[in-house]
């Protein structure tokens, strides 16, 4: 896609590894290199937004900007019912400073228990923006419907995955390999829409 990318480069707007593999995997745009924010020692703006939308926007703008390349970013969250949605767009808040996703998982549990609320309805979400350089945008959004278990299971993936099982299925998304997650997640089905949307947007140039 070398009119949208002449310089054959895009930044992942992320400092999360976890989310790195799983672009990597997924994201499959030929001939074009992903750039790490943290290797290029990219600022994390302040997520101040009120969706999960808003804040891929104020990330992708804020690294487009810094690198001067078109930009990638994802805001992305477990949404439970019970909890009237929450953590949302606060989901790695809820881990803090040291990604404590075990004790953001326990506070989860100890909160629908409070509730009498289990089994619990959950939906991981995942909002892409793309930002250009000459201002233009691509924004989607992907969605993936689901229960909660209690313990966790599995230990692979990331974050919240050991907690939620996709409508459908009996393993979480942590007892499933990278290849069967992608092929249900909420990401991959936004990247999904993402490349739908490039394909369109080449297609104009």
């Amino acid at each position: 896609m070398p009119g949208l990318f002449p310089e054959q480069k895009l930044v992942l707007a992320s400092h999360n590894a976890g989310k790195r593999r799983e672009f990597e995997k997924l994201l499959a745009l030929p001939g074009i290199s992903l750039l790490d924010a943290a290797a290029l020692s990219l600022p994390e703006p302040a997520e101040t937004g009120t969706s999960f939308s808003e804040n891929a926007r104020i990330k992708a703008r804020a690294a487009c900007r810094a690198a001067r390349l078109p930009a990638l970013a994802d805001d992305s969250g477990l949404c439970v019912a019970a909890l009237d949605g929450a953590p949302g767009i606060h989901s790695a808040r809820w881990a803090g400073p040291e990604k404590n996703f075990a004790g953001a998982m326990e506070k989860i549990r100890r909160l629908l228990a409070g509730k009498n609320r289990m089994p619990a309805r959950a939906a991981f979400v995942a909002a892409l923006c793309l930002a250009f350089p000459d201002d233009k945008m691509i924004a989607v959004e992907g969605r993936v419907e689901g229960s909660l278990v209690f313990p966790p299971r599995g230990a692979n993936g990331f974050g919240y995955d050991p907690l939620f099982v996709p409508d459908g299925h009996g393993r979480t998304f942590g007892e499933m390999t990278a290849e069967e997650k992608a092929a249900l997640s909420h990401r991959a089905r936004a990247l999904a829409l993402l490349r739908k949307e490039l394909e369109k947007a080449e297609s104009e140039e």
